[in-house]
């Protein structure tokens, strides 16, 4: 077998993207991740790829289930992506989402601590440029306040690493829990990738700024592979249910109110992630079974409505719900195609978010976290609302916007009607995801009270819906903006900055004068007793003298740092 990551496919596939042009270049794109998806499947459980580094022994390639279930969704997630964004002549896009995918692949695969780092950061710089490449000067700074979120995640798992090594004498990425310096650092890198509470506004901020099919490829790899680290080195750490209960919970508030579509999308998106943490956090067979599941299949329908919300930012030039509307009349097969991923996330039966919440819910109910269970009911609830009815709701139907455009383009139905038959498929035929699952399963989703308990869930969603449309409580859609956790470090931390500068810029100015005069008086004192070739300098050497300019570089440097 040859050892190499399957993330090399992608991320070396790349680099001739620039010198082919048209169809040559589309074929060749779109053969790069099936030519992954059969590396896969031909990968057979193991740890390949052994490579010396500084005393220890990296592992590139660790194959086993877990690895495999992301490395087949992340493959597919790409070749969907791909065509998506055939219509687009952008080499920067094609270049960077290509390195982005391949580098997440690569991360997942990775049994060590080093080569996930590696691939952890490829994939922070790559994706970034999928921001960048809008050209707006809201994508510009988006993507720099992304840029250093997702570097100082790697910084983070950077140093737990190191602590780790240090204290255990080990590079391998196992489960890991928390306990020491090392592991907490690392929890805390996952968690930034993951957008748990308060770490999360860097997803809402970048994601409606990216491009058309740049946001497609961000939903599917960034905070899947937050999840498939936490699911392997943190599996039942207990304090992931609370963390994953208040990650389904708090977004709902915050999509109900949003105008623009693709940010209700990502705050759903935070919701949904919320579900996998939990049952990381339980870290049962079921649980881990679950959150796997639903990464997967979320993967894809959080994908289809993104590239419904792209086709009619592609189209009408935006996605604010106060605008729009009626668009069915002009669109109706990205409308149907929206309604497909609508009803998936909502797990609607027969559709693929139910065969995978529903393993998470009755992990939860059967480890007897009664108050999470009712969090995780109540979020299923939300997110209907949210994302089932509003989005297609407000875009679609609603009133008549009078807006007439043409249909999305053919790729991009393509890859919708692709993404559509996914998740009706799997919802329909669940065996197979449930085979490549991390453990056996032994669970049928399409048991008489699974089945009721949803209807009735997803029924009283929607008479509520209804009930408030009906008498005017639900939130207008206005244009506005919604004031998140993130206006501390956007709008509260320069105010901080700018009023410690008023303080101490005089105490810095002050200091940079009185060591200004010291080095003077001392300069003039040794040039009056000794000369310019005196007695001090014939009895420096030049490695003394090398010291004394390098220690008058560190002050000055110090003195520069204050001022900052």
């Amino acid at each position: 077998m040859i050892d190499f990551s399957p993330g090399l496919i992608l991320i070396l596939g790349a680099l001739p993207v620039p010198f082919l042009r048209g169809t040559v270049r589309s074929a060749y794109m779109l053969a790069l991740p099936l030519i992954g998806l059969a590396f896969v499947f031909s990968l057979e459980p193991g740890a390949y790829g052994q490579v010396p580094f500084l005393g220890f022994e990296l592992t590139t390639l660790r194959v086993d289930r877990l690895a495999n279930v992301f490395g087949i969704i992340f493959f597919a997630a790409a070749a969907i992506s791909i065509l998506y964004a055939l219509k687009v002549e952008d080499t920067l896009q094609h270049v960077a989402a290509l390195i982005y995918s391949g580098g997440a692949i690569g991360a997942v695969y990775a049994g060590d601590l080093i080569t996930l780092f590696v691939f952890w950061e490829i994939t922070a710089i790559a994706s970034v440029f999928l921001i960048w490449a809008r050209r707006t000067e809201r994508a510009y700074r988006a993507g720099m306040r992304y840029l250093i979120i997702q570097v100082g995640s790697g910084v983070l798992l950077l140093a737990g690493a190191l602590f780790h090594i240090a204290e255990t004498g080990s590079v391998a990425f196992g489960n890991l829990g928390l306990g020491s310096l090392g592991t907490n650092l690392i929890f805390l890198a996952f968690g930034i990738k993951c957008a748990f509470p308060f770490l999360h506004n860097w997803l809402q901020d970048a994601y409606p700024e990216a491009t058309v099919s740049g946001t497609v490829w961000l939903s599917a790899f960034t905070t899947k592979l937050a999840v498939y680290a936490l699911a392997r080195g943190y599996a039942g750490t207990e304090i992931l249910i609370y963390i994953g209960a208040a990650m389904t919970a708090f977004p709902i508030f915050f999509a109900v109110i949003e105008n623009d579509l693709r940010r209700v999308l990502s705050y759903s998106l935070n919701n949904q992630l919320g579900f996998m943490v939990c049952g990381i956090g339980i870290g049962t067979e079921l649980a881990i079974n679950g959150a796997v599941a639903h990464a997967f299949v979320h993967i894809i329908y959080k994908a289809l409505l993104f590239m419904s919300m792209g086709a009619v930012l592609y189209r009408v030039g935006h996605v604010k719900a106060s605008s729009l509307g009626g668009l069915y009349k002009s669109m109706p097969l990205t409308a149907g195609f929206c309604i497909v991923g609508s009803a998936s996330i909502s797990a609607f039966p027969l559709f693929s978010g139910f065969v995978a919440k529903s393993l998470i819910l009755a992990a939860a109910a059967h480890e007897g976290y009664t108050i999470t269970f009712l969090v995780l009911l109540f979020a299923s609830a939300g997110v209907l609302d949210h994302s089932g009815i509003k989005v297609p709701f407000f875009s679609f139907f609603f009133h008549d916007s009078g807006i007439r455009v043409k249909e999305a383009p053919k790729n991009m139905l393509a890859a919708m009607g692709i993404a559509s038959f996914l998740c009706i498929a799997i919802g329909v035929w669940p065996g197979p995801l449930y085979a490549i699952l991390p453990y056996p399963v032994a669970f049928e989703p399409y048991t008489v009270a699974h089945v009721i308990n949803q209807s009735q869930l997803l029924l009283f969603a929607m008479l509520a819906f209804v009930f408030l449309m009906r008498t005017g409580l639900y939130p207008p859609e206005l244009p506005s903006v919604n004031v998140d956790f993130d206006v501390i470090y956007r709008k509260g931390l320069p105010r901080l900055v700018a009023a410690f500068a008023r303080i101490f810029g005089p105490v810095d100015q002050a200091g940079r004068s009185a060591m200004l005069r010291l080095i003077r008086t001392i300069v003039n004192h040794v040039y009056r007793h000794h000369g310019p070739g005196g007695a001090l300098a014939r009895s420096v050497g030049t490695g003394s003298m090398v010291f004394w300019a390098v220690a008058m570089l560190a002050g000055y440097l110090l003195i520069s740092l204050t001022s900052f």
